[in-house]
């Protein structure tokens, strides 16, 4: 767990503005981190625990009891919720976990003068976890500072999102995915073509290089090329693969199938080939543009974003699939 500043690549301006509060005792006692996935909104929220945690005057200092607590993640003044899965069901933060915590702050700090509370993915929260929260929210008991971290605020309630301070990360620079690559030792030959295709976000990159991403990718500029001769047939078979994938592997063959059509839209409108995500498959793109005009492009478009909502439900992966390639199949 990296907790210092200087160990974070990008958001300089979040992290001045950060600071700036924090030496100016205005920061407020609930922030909302949003932007994409993966480009290290959850670094500076640890960061920015560490360093309210911290005893030092130079927090976070990373030799003091509570920053060594903070790393061994043995801290009792930090609560890190995550969403979790019961049997199958989609992953999400429910309300007895919130419940847990409102308990627990409730209480004096033990090691340090507050405490902290980190909910990575607060948008997994199901409505009841988010009003359970809110009278916290409302009302906050004692030294306790909350920090939201979500890739998009439409999931949350508004009464939530308007109790918070809100902060937006944007994407980050080739350059600055390429180095930290290069930093989880990636070579500088794959580091670059992976920067290339992680539309900003490092934990995307990453995703690409542990688990067979491009292997992945390429299935999907198959099925684009494939698209238009699917029968019926085609159609239960590929439901089957494609159903038998695990949510997190599906989500990112979503993903590569809304970068590969915004790809398209860039060839249809002339522009530079260097702006491409996928530049390596562009002639291939080129040629299955014959099939997909421009309003077919934008009809699948918005057919991708709502099978992505539907896939962070409890929904049947497999019907959610096949209802997909049947959509797919009637756009012809």
């Amino acid at each position: 767990m990296d907790i210092r500043w200087e160990d974070i690549i990008g958001h300089k301006k979040n992290i001045e503005n950060l600071q700036t509060l924090l030496k100016e005792q205005r920061l407020p006692h609930a922030l909302l981190f949003c932007g994409p996935d993966g480009v290290g909104k959850s670094k500076v929220a640890v960061a920015l625990a560490a360093t309210l945690l911290c005893g030092s005057e130079q927090a976070p200092c990373g030799r003091c009891d509570s920053c060594r607590a903070l790393l061994t993640d043995t801290h009792p003044d930090f609560y890190l919720v995550v969403p979790e899965s019961v049997g199958k069901t989609a992953k999400s933060i429910r309300i007895e976990r919130i419940r847990e915590v409102q308990t627990e702050i409730a209480r004096v700090p033990i090691l340090s003068k507050r405490r902290v509370v980190l909910i990575n993915d607060a948008d997994r929260m199901n409505e009841a976890a988010q009003n359970c929260l809110l009278k916290t929210l409302e009302e906050p008991t004692g030294q306790v500072v909350f920090i939201l971290v979500v890739n998009s605020r439409g999931a949350l309630l508004e009464t939530v999102q308007s109790r918070c301070m809100p902060m937006n990360f944007g994407t980050l620079l080739l350059d600055e995915i390429k180095d930290l690559l290069l930093q989880h030792g990636v070579m500088e030959s794959q580091a670059a073509e992976l920067a290339a295709l992680s539309d900003g976000s490092v934990g995307r990159a990453l995703l690409l290089q542990e688990n067979g991403g491009m292997t992945l990718r390429d299935d999907v500029v198959s099925f684009l090329e494939k698209a238009d001769s699917m029968e019926m047939e085609d159609v239960w078979i590929r439901g089957k693969d494609l159903g038998a994938l695990s949510r997190e592997k599906l989500t990112e063959w979503l993903m590569y199938l809304n970068m590969l059509l915004r790809d398209m839209l860039v060839l249809y409108s002339g522009g530079e080939r260097t702006i491409l995500y996928h530049q390596d498959v562009s002639a291939r793109l080129t040629e299955i543009l014959t099939e997909f005009p421009v309003e077919r492009i934008f009809a699948v478009l918005e057919l991708v974003r709502e099978t992505q909502r539907r896939l962070g439900a409890n929904v049947n992966i497999r019907l959610l699939m096949e209802r997909f390639l049947l959509c797919m199949r009637n756009q012809k």
